[in-house]
């Protein structure tokens, strides 16, 4: 089968390779990829700096659907023909994860889904909804669930709630989404109004420009006659943190989910945190239980997930420079 792998880090070094096609196991499915799609994290695993220790060579990226065409012994929870699309975390079915099952993700440190074919552990595996081209089904795993895992699983947002998204990423796109199903108010901050005129197309109902409006924690704060967002879904990191401490409401939630700003915040303030009492929640990822919770609520609301492009699979690695270049909206996907 043919692969694309990385056996140093940086972009100009994934290659091409040969495999030969896995045999399933008992308890495991032999998928045949359909479509794969492109996540941040999958550009810092092919950059070194997600994973400096990683093991060469990998097959990278997490995200993926595809169809069963093959069972090993003993397979109960799939069928052949079947489409489906593996968990990001393997070994997260349900509840609070542990140390082992919140870092059994694919795509780094173990192979991702960048080949013709991949065996997966029955566990791993989720039915996606029937309605969703392979590309729009691609983008599931990561970011839809953790936008999911943020917005509903933790953050119980409901009718009525002001939810701050920041940016027009896959995960901040999906936030907007889920949040808006829900009943939500949506805030969404950009530096492009072009962007901002897109995220209203899907529901936004107010947009902030940060580049114009760099103090947008008051624009937030003017939104809500004073009272601050009940939830603010972080995606940036280090630069943003005190903003989205200061835009959020006593009592308030923040989810932060990225890194896109740096992972250590100099100057973050306490302060502002005793004083609100905000509930300030790491990300990573959710469990099996939450992608199929998630799915039955996509398949009811049919909502469609934002492409921003898609590239043939002989195109992979223009596909991870498109990414790179960070002026999408919505997902990279890749057609196999």
């Amino acid at each position: 089968m043919k692969t694309f792998e990385i056996k140093q880090f940086g972009i100009d070094s994934i290659t091409t390779g040969e495999r030969p096609v896995p045999a399933p196991g008992p308890r495991e499915a032999l998928i045949r990829i359909r479509a794969v799609s492109l996540n941040f994290r999958d550009l810092s695993v092919v950059k070194g700096f997600y994973n400096p220790n990683q093991t060469f060579p990998l097959i990278p990226v997490s995200d993926g659907v595809g169809e069963v065409v093959a069972l090993g012994e003993n397979t109960s929870r799939v069928e052949v023909g079947d489409r489906v699309s593996p968990t990001y975390a393997h070994k997260w079915i349900a509840g609070a994860p542990d140390r082992t099952t919140l870092y059994s993700t694919i795509g780094s440190p173990t192979d991702g889904l960048l080949a013709e074919y991949a065996v997966v552990h029955e566990d791993a595996l989720v039915l996606v909804p029937e309605h969703l081209t392979d590309e729009e089904a691609a983008t599931l795993p990561c970011a839809g669930v953790t936008a999911w895992h943020a917005v509903v699983a933790e953050g119980k947002v409901g009718a009525g709630d002001t939810v701050v998204v920041q940016g027009t990423g896959s995960v901040s796109l999906f936030a907007l989404q889920f949040a808006k199903i829900h009943g939500a108010k949506v805030i969404v901050t950009s530096g492009s109004d072009e962007k901002l005129t897109k995220a209203k197309m899907l529901g936004a109902d107010f947009g902030i420009n940060y580049n114009t409006n760099p103090d947008w924690e008051k624009a937030v704060l003017e939104y809500t006659k004073g009272l601050g967002a009940d939830h603010v879904i972080d995606v940036c990191g280090a630069r943003t943190i005190n903003q989205s401490v200061a835009a959020v409401r006593i009592g308030g939630r923040v989810s932060v989910i990225g890194i896109l700003t740096g992972m250590v915040a100099e100057g973050f303030n306490i302060l502002p945190i005793m004083l609100k009492k905000p509930t300030i929640q790491g990300i990573n990822g959710g469990s099996r239980e939450m992608f199929e919770t998630m799915n039955r609520a996509i398949d009811a609301n049919k909502l469609q997930p934002v492409i921003d492009r898609v590239f043939p699979f002989e195109q992979s690695i223009e596909a991870f420079r498109y990414m790179d270049k960070g002026n999408r909206f919505g997902k990279v996907s890749i057609k196999l």
